[in-house]
């Protein structure tokens, strides 16, 4: 049986639709069943992909934030929106760019910060 408009639809309504026809059948098609079954579980495992790396990329954004701020740059969400739009290319970019040095835990605020910074990039404190 061709199904051509399935082409167009999404991973989501497939997770729904394959394992609905595969109770609607009513025919004693085990094959058929087993194999609307599998390809539910293969539009679920897709959605729960999609949906983990989503978060990964936003925990990347956070971590250059995060990073770029510790270690005192005062342009830490113009790093974000960067990595955000180049992806890995602006991932490397910030990566080269960035100031080397050790992060310690500053003594004031406990926020991370260059080990050879003058002051908090958090507290202002030195």
């Amino acid at each position: 049986m061709k199904l051509p408009f399935f082409r167009s639809t999404s991973a989501f309504s497939l997770a729904i639709l394959f394992p609905l026809l595969a109770m609607a059948q009513r025919s004693g098609d085990a094959d058929g069943a087993a194999a609307c079954g599998c390809l539910g579980a293969a539009g679920v495992f897709v959605i729960v992909l999609i949906v983990v790396w989503i978060g990964l990329v936003i925990a990347l954004w956070v971590w250059v934030a995060k990073d770029a701020k510790a270690r005192g740059l005062d342009n830490s969400i113009l790093w974000m929106v960067l990595v955000m739009f180049t992806s890995l290319l602006g991932l490397v970019i910030y990566l080269l760019s960035r100031p080397k040095g050790n992060l310690v835990a500053c003594p004031h605020c406990g926020n991370k910060r260059l080990e050879a910074s003058a002051k908090c990039p958090h507290c202002g404190n030195a």
